[in-house]
């Protein structure tokens, strides 16, 4: 094939991670192909561009033992928020995730060689899982820090990662890799190998791995082993959920409707103020009916999982054909299959009955709280305080009981999910003259089946309730408070595994152009352009019980649709000086891409950026772009489901159940985007580089629901607004246990902002013996993340929250690499702010720990070459232990499992066989 023959830019690439840059090149230097930059579509002749990118070697990633992509990149210092990995097992549904800035998952654009992944995992998949990119076929990971959706299109806010794979390899390649941790779990094993052959026409590689990775549960570790609730005492083990073994059982505190005041009411809207508890613990039903206590909680960490197992197969192949010195075929094929699993504790369950003469009579005697009215007054008393004034009451026949229960019974929850993902490319490129040019056909498919085994229909267990009827029968056959009821082979009939299905399907044709428009007294214009169609659908089929509203939540809806859009591009590279005074080097590129979809309508994104090379040793550059997110298939056509959250309301439940789901008429969200930064290469200095960019990204239009507690502050606690639409939306209600319902769905309703910066520092050098030493610095300061929705908005720089994970104001990674003839070493440490808890911000005084500290983990590794088909590898990561810290409002484990490791000391060690 014609190629453009230029002279060899080298990309400096220290161990870990490097950022691009491009040192002095030999006018004697070997000649190499004009090559195509990550966040930019012409291909050039060097490595420079306006915008920041770092790059991952194959060698870094073998050197921290990964069988993964997704440990690898998020310990980058560029990321943060919730990123999915094996140490989420709540809601993780086995899928790992990248998410650069902490701005989510699904404002990272994740690309295969310059093109569109599917989306995968399970449900109506949206983002990227990392599972589906097979490290061993892996040649380099370019990672853009900057929006891109002019070059790229949506989802490319926060930055792009473009995936590299081995499309060019000739012979054998085979890796044996094991790990384990110091307590002798979570082992993981995985075999690859890659072949590849070239032959007169063209090239052809193809290449296999399995993993199999091992559990670890909570009980395992010291920091893990109980839900820790804080005392006056300090931390204990009373955390744990008073949805207990053997039952909880309370005195309804509600009876009949209840008013926004929160209190109970009869038909005609009075307020019933005696017989209701108050401030009650309730009856615990393990050992014997007995007043609830802390002891009485249960532990769930024992059947929870720490870190997730999970089995996979990856398949890759990739070859092209040369049709003539001008025109080349291409095909790219990977195929992923995936197991996987999370296991909790066994499911609550809630619900209501009347306490009836055929149940026996093991209440009566027993007391409760009750609120009185003893004037007579029909408003319950309170004290000089304003305290409700309680007296002991007894259970009696007729009472409304409520009643929860973890069903231990029958057993943990286990999550299954079978995920497979293909993907296949098929196109063409070539020249014209001096232009080049591509086509290509994209199709990804998804399809998922998860299974929760364990579940319980409570619509057929409470009409099995026994109760008198008007004619003194006894009807029904189960007996809540009879404990050996819920042991029965009857009762195993309501116990059942839901199966779920989904999938996400991609389809695009794509075709574009590039090559010098004309010369300019400074050098070459060059240009890109190219148009795209790309078709999305995805759907979701919940169990046929949990689409009812049969088992113990509310009813779940499908979901499904799709969208398909029509984009055309054009980027443009114009250099402005050259060889001037303080300007070596000028450059601007400018990119337009106008879009059509048929959800929302059309519109343009575009970029500026400037790179302005002093001289040999300095170069600044800038780019401000927009850029944009479309809403995903989920967001715009996911069915209602409910969601319990967290709330605080006078008399009512402190867990409201909130409907979430999709929007059909939501529009992107938009972005403005700023990095500005310099590239310093001092010839003073020989083998230092640094770079430093600053960034600043602001989104409007957001997609996002409104904060939960703020919907119950306007609508609840006021009439004023009850005519907004805000709550004419919300539809709040309270119903007869005094949980709060309400809707919640998404809208573009919120904003964003975050600005930063990061420094990158390397160094190159021989020392102690002529051994090559490799060091490099990798830093990031998040100054600010705002998020508004609703109300205040919240800087979450420095802040860790209970759930979507951690955003720490200074992380950086050091590395040291030195190497010798036939072997290499290396040492990370990889440093991480402490923080302050999100729960106790304005509060710090009553909590136990406000604050996280300071982490640095410790990692090491090594090769040694026997000769030149094998080398031996080995390593630890987190080499001192180093435990996840406590904080007060945890997610999970007492800790957060999306920042931090969970699994402590973990030793890994392979062999590489090549020929």
């Amino acid at each position: 094939m014609k190629k453009s023959i230029l002279g060899l830019a080298v990309v400096s690439a220290i161990p870990m991670f490097s950022s691009m840059q491009v040192l002095a090149a030999d006018d004697a230097a070997e000649s190499i192909e004009k090559i195509q930059v990550t966040g930019s579509r012409i291909k050039r002749s060097d490595m420079e561009n306006a915008s920041p990118v770092t790059l991952i070697g194959a060698d870094d990633i073998k050197a921290m033992g990964a069988t993964s992509i997704d440990s690898v990149l998020q310990k980058m210092t560029a990321t943060g928020g919730a990123m999915t990995n094996p140490g989420v097992n709540n809601g993780s549904g086995g899928n790992a995730r990248i998410d650069l800035r902490g701005l989510g998952a699904s404002r990272t654009l994740v690309l295969v060689n310059g093109r569109r992944m599917i989306a995968s995992g399970t449900g109506a998949a949206s983002t990227v899982d990392l599972n589906t990119i097979p490290v061993s076929m892996i040649k380099s990971v370019e990672v853009l820090k900057d929006g891109a959706s002019a070059v790229y299109g949506t989802d490319a806010v926060a930055g792009v990662v473009n995936i590299i794979l081995k499309d060019d390899f000739e012979g054998l390649d085979m890796n044996v890799n094991s790990a384990i941790t110091g307590e002798g779990d979570a082992t993981e094993n995985s075999f690859d190998f890659t072949v590849g052959s070239s032959f007169d026409k063209g090239n052809i590689v193809i290449g296999m791995q399995y993993t199999d990775r091992g559990k670890a549960k909570q009980s395992d570790r010291d920091f893990s082993d109980c839900p820790i609730s804080e005392g006056a005492n300090g931390l204990n083990c009373n955390g744990g959920s008073v949805y207990a073994e053997g039952g909880h059982i309370w005195q309804d505190g509600t009876i009949g409707d209840v008013n926004k005041a929160g209190e109970s009411v009869d038909a005609d809207g009075n307020p019933i103020t005696s017989g209701l508890a108050h401030q009650d613990s309730g009856l615990s039903g393990l050992g014997g009916l007995h007043p609830f206590t802390d002891a009485d909680r249960y532990n769930f960490a024992p059947d929870s999982y720490l870190y997730t197992p999970m089995e996979r197969l990856n398949l890759t192949g990739l070859a092209t054909y040369e049709l003539s010195d001008e025109t080349r075929l291409f095909t790219e094929f990977t195929y992923t299959k995936r197991w996987s699993e999370q296991q909790m504790a066994a499911q609550p369950i809630w619900f209501g009955f009347t306490y009836d003469e055929s149940m026996g009579d093991s209440l009566l005697g027993q007391t409760y709280n009750s609120k009185v009215d003893r004037d007579g007054d029909g408003i319950a008393d309170r004290d000089a305080d304003g305290n409700y004034i309680t007296e002991t009451a007894n259970y009696a026949y007729g009472d409304k009981i409520f009643y929860g229960r973890r069903m231990s019974d029958t057993g943990a929850r286990y999550f299954e999910q079978s995920v497979d993902t293909v993907r296949a490319v098929i196109g063409a490129d070539g020249f014209i003259g001096d232009y080049s040019w591509d086509v290509s056909a994209n199709f990804g498919r998804n399809d998922s089946v998860d299974k929760l085994s364990n579940l319980h229909n409570i619509g057929s267990l409470t009409d099995s309730i026994m109760y008198t009827n008007d004619e003194g029968q006894v009807v029904g056959t189960f007996n809540p408070l009879d404990q050996n009821a819920w042991t029965s082979e009857g009762f195993r009939r309501n116990v059942y595994t839901e199966v779920n299905n989904g999938g996400s399907q991609l389809f695009i044709l794509a075709a574009s152009v590039s090559g010098e428009l004309f010369e300019l007294p400074a050098g070459y214009a060059a240009f890109a352009a190219g148009v795209e169609r790309r078709q999305e659908k995805a759907w979701y089929t919940p169990d046929s019980l949990t689409a009812q509203g049969l088992a113990n939540d509310p009813m779940v809806e499908p979901t499904s649709g799709g969208f398909d859009v029509n984009e055309a591009y054009v980027e443009f590279a114009l250099p402005l000086l050259a060889d001037a005074p303080l300007a070596q080097n000028v450059e601007l590129s400018a990119a337009i891409r106008a879009f059509d979809y048929s959800t929302f309508g059309s519109d343009e994104t575009w970029k500026l950026g400037l790179t302005w090379k002093v001289n040999d040793e300095l170069m600044l550059r800038s780019v401000v772009s927009t850029a944009f997110r479309a809403p995903t298939v989920s967001e715009l056509y996911s069915g209602n489901s409910p969601s319990f959250e967290q709330v605080e309301y006078p008399g009512a439940q402190d867990q409201a159940e909130v409907t979430v789901g999709g929007n059909s008429s939501l529009t992107p969200e938009e972005a403005d985007t700023l990095t500005a930064g310099i590239v310093y290469e001092p010839e003073w200095f020989e083998g230092f580089s640094m770079t430093l960019d600053y960034y600043d990204i602001e989104i409007e239009n957001a997609i996002a629901t409104v904060d939960n507690q703020y919907i119950v502050d306007q609508c609840l606690k006021t009439d004023a607004n009850n005519g907004s639409a805000l709550c004419n939306s919300a539809n709040v209600s309270i119903d007869s246990t005094g949980r709060i319902i309400f809707n919640n769905q998404l809208q573009n309703i919120g904003s964003e902002k975050t600005s930063g910066i990061d420094l990158n520092l390397s160094y190159s050098f021989e020392a102690a013996g002529g051994f090559n030493w490799k060091a490099g610095l990798d830093t990031t300061y998040l100054d600010e993340y705002v998020v508004q929705v609703t109300g205040e908005p919240v800087d979450y720089a420095g802040v860790i929250t209970s759930g979507s994970g951690g955003y720490a104001d200074l992380k950086s990674n050091l590395t040291i690499n030195v190497a010798g003839d036939n072997w290499d070493a290396q040492y990370q440490a990889r440093y991480i702010a402490g923080m302050d808890s999100f729960a106790c911000i304005g509060d710090e005084d009553s909590c136990y720990a406000p604050t996280t500290p300071t982490v640095i983990y410790h990692d090491i590794s090594g090769s040694y070459l026997i000769n030149d088909s094998i080398t031996l590898s080995a390593g630890v990561n987190n080499l001192f232990d180093k435990q996840p810290p406590y904080y007060t409002g945890n997610n999970d484990s007492n800790t957060d499992p999306y920042t931090y490791d969970v699994l402590g000391r973990r030793f890994h060690a392979g062999i590489n066989v090549k020929f």
